[in-house]
């Protein structure tokens, strides 16, 4: 249950606009955009920030970067949500999780481990951050500009996470449908998957 009551699909034009592109996209409407639906407007612009940062990287690489953000900051919601396209992209169950545990078996290169790591230093604490960091990158061949892509991920990513998380939006249950158990265990970092009680509360109602 979300810490503040979500608005229903009339409480404004955008409101119900964005809600209604959310349930055409996902099937169902998601936790997420119930917690922005008091100000609809913060999400438009939260997806145009995303489009501009993703425009200028390979899905994978955007992904693993906001995986390991959402990690560190013990995100279960965006763990899971990136995990799930992870898997759509052509991960294994076993492979995903190998990824998030850090384990040598995970399928990434020395580059990604290199730029995950990066990454969560990022999400963890950027003060720490050092030149060195930004060395290691570009001894695995990213550019300056692909340096700038990574780090604006991953500082992205705890703008969205944050925001759910204070304002207690529980990862949808979809994923407890969806995603095999040891997967979704492996991905649920932080707040539990929502677990509804009764069936899902038609559009435009609050939870």
């Amino acid at each position: 249950m979300a810490f503040i009551p979500t608005p229903n699909a009339s409480a404004s034009e955008k409101t119900t606009s964005m809600y209604a592109s959310a349930e055409a996209n996902y099937g169902y409407l998601p936790n997420m955009y119930r917690a922005f639906g008091h100000r609809p407007e913060v999400m438009e612009n939260w997806a145009a920030l995303l489009s501009s940062i993703r425009g200028h990287m390979s899905l994978r690489r955007y992904e693993l970067v906001t995986l390991a953000a959402a990690k560190e900051l013990k995100s279960s919601y965006c763990m899971l949500a990136h995990g799930s396209v992870l898997l759509r992209e052509g991960f294994t169950g076993d492979g995903l999780t190998a990824v998030v545990n850090e384990t040598e078996k995970a399928p990434i290169d020395a580059g990604e481990r290199a730029i995950m790591a990066f990454a969560a230093k990022v999400a963890r604490d950027a003060t720490s951050v050092t030149q060195q960091d930004i060395d290691g990158l570009k001894k695995h061949g990213l550019s300056d500009a692909e340096v700038f892509d990574v780090t604006a991920a991953a500082a992205a990513r705890c703008f969205f996470s944050k925001m759910l998380d204070a304002l207690g939006a529980a990862p949808d249950h979809a994923y407890m449908e969806r995603l095999e158990p040891n997967v979704r265990k492996a991905l649920s970092v932080g707040r539990e998957v929502e677990r509804p009680l009764a069936p899902s509360p038609a559009r435009g109602t609050s939870q």
